[in-house]
């Protein structure tokens, strides 16, 4: 009788074995009811009357399906998004919620699609951290009952129809061309606040205007052109003007 009753002691001590890895947390239930919550290591239960429930305390990482919804402006779009969630309280996971995961998932599908109806469409591509903040509070705060912490959410992809698509690329390329224009505008009128006081320079001293002559000659004929462009001063214009003023008026006078 010794040795049956010692292999049955042997046996039920190592059928009692529980080990709790360093990630974990593990509930033991006697007859039902919530016993003690186990750390990671070794430990026993009683085989038969004790259970043991193991719940993953790590960071865990779950992609929202995509999601079809339409925004405030009447847009229909495609979301998908990414949720970083962790299980702080293993209790309430346990016996608040019934499998913990899939309802964490179930809230951020509900609140993905809720949270982009109220934005229009410019905001959800915009503003897609803005949002995703405030999606990971609402997410959060819904979940907190259960001992879950939602740290992070990502919107990992929008798409939009094709033709909503075109008509964006059109409106994208009317504002760089606006853009350009602008640009062009601004350019040309600091060009000429520039020549206006590169004149009044000039005018203050007369020697400056010739200099700029030889310079531009230069320049000219540093290009090598067959065309040879003389520039005269405009006294010599004025003169010949006047002799051909003075010369009429003898010619008229001599007749």
């Amino acid at each position: 009788m010794l040795i049956p009753l010692t292999a049955f002691a042997f046996i039920l001590l190592f059928s009692g074995l529980r080990i709790t890895q360093a990630w974990q947390k593990n509930l033991v239930f006697r007859l039902g009811k919530l016993h003690r919550v186990r750390e990671p290591g070794l430990f026993w239960i009683i085989p038969g009357i004790e259970t043991t429930t193991a719940v993953d305390m790590r960071t865990i990482t779950a992609s929202v399906d995509q999601q079809e919804t339409i925004t405030r402006d009447n847009v229909p779009v495609k979301v998908t998004a990414v949720i970083w969630y962790e299980i702080i309280d293993a209790t309430r996971a346990i016996l608040k919620v019934r499998e913990v995961d899939r309802a964490v998932i179930q809230v951020a599908l509900t609140s993905l699609r809720n949270r982009m109806g109220r934005h229009s469409l410019d905001e959800i591509l915009k503003e897609q951290e803005i949002i995703a903040t405030a999606l990971c509070e609402a997410i959060d705060l819904a979940t907190e009952p259960w001992g879950v912490k939602v740290s992070r959410v990502e919107m990992r992809n929008v798409e939009i129809p094709e033709s909503m698509q075109r008509a964006m690329a059109q409106e994208a390329e009317a504002q760089r061309e606006q853009r350009a224009r602008v640009i062009k505008a601004q350019a040309e009128l600091e060009a000429s606040m520039k020549l206006r006081e590169a004149a009044g320079l000039i005018m203050e001293n007369p020697a400056g205007l010739e200099l700029r002559r030889m310079q531009m000659i230069t320049e000219v004929g540093a290009e090598q052109n067959t065309t040879t462009i003389i520039m005269m001063p405009s006294e010599f214009v004025s003169l010949a003007h006047d002799l051909a003023s003075a010369a009429r008026t003898y010619t008229k006078r001599t007749e």
